[in-house]
């Protein structure tokens, strides 16, 4: 089984790590590449392009041009610890131990715009480039393009005897993984809350919900799908009747 999600656009390279272990990413070369494109950028052209400020577009313009294939250790941090976002605050990786990574490490994966999926371990440096980046690139018009079918290849070659795929990813990234070729059953847990009396998806609280089961998966250690109809992190719980054998629809309030 393999767990999906997605990067966050913010970043904790201060903290102290709990371990030592870590691992390349895959597609270095293709990083390089794009990493390579970014560096040509102006703060002014890299703020229309992402529809950010031009002080944040400075501050990238900056890390891409720092950025090398071969960084040193001190420059990097594992994808699980360096992410900061919504979704990483509920998933929580600060309280796992040795083992809860490397059940992280077989288990989930991080889909990114620059480096294409990334394991828990693997060594990532600052950056920002996400997945729905209108990027042209020699003859690619975007990053769903230029990653083609890598991504989907990889997931692939890395599911285990259960063949399944847990998606709490956002749909922007998950638009990066071809459904088609994929070699496993999908489900995409849904977190709704009641919002004036129907129940919606609010982002906020969605994007936490992801993290929470993401470590509900991790600390005990599932790898069969019935299982995650037991969640119920942060108050949410399983609902048959509104959900399908795809999607699974977790309620709250």
């Amino acid at each position: 089984m393999l767990v999906l999600i997605s990067p966050a656009k913010s970043f904790d390279f201060e903290s102290p790590v709990q371990t030592l272990n870590a691992t390349d990413p895959d597609f270095k070369e293709e990083s390089a590449r794009l990493i390579k494109k970014m560096a040509t950028f102006s703060p002014q052209k890299l703020s229309v392009l992402m529809n950010i400020s031009i002080e944040l577009a400075r501050m990238n313009v900056d890390r891409y041009q720092k950025w090398t294939s071969n960084p040193k250790k001190e420059d990097t941090k594992q994808a699980l610890l360096a992410f900061n976002g919504e979704v990483y605050r509920g998933l929580n990786a600060k309280e796992m131990n040795e083992d809860d990574l490397e059940f992280a490490q077989n288990h989930l994966r991080i889909l990114s715009g620059l480096y294409g999926v990334l394991r828990p371990l693997d060594l990532i440096q600052p950056h920002r480039l996400e997945m729905g980046t209108k990027l042209k690139y020699y003859n690619y018009n975007n990053l769903y393009q230029f990653w083609g079918n890598k991504i989907t290849n990889r997931i692939n070659e890395e599911l285990g005897a259960t063949n399944l795929v847990v998606n709490l990813a956002s749909t922007e990234y998950f638009k990066a993984v071809k459904q088609v070729q994929l070699k496993a059953k999908l489900i995409t847990p849904i977190f709704k809350d009641l919002t004036n009396g129907n129940y919606k998806v609010v982002m906020t609280y969605a994007k936490n919900a992801r993290g929470s089961m993401a470590h509900y998966i991790i600390k005990n250690r599932i790898t069969e799908p019935d299982l995650l109809k037991q969640f119920k992190g942060n108050g949410y719980h399983f609902n048959a009747s509104n959900s399908d054998p795809y999607n699974w629809v977790f309620m709250r309030g």
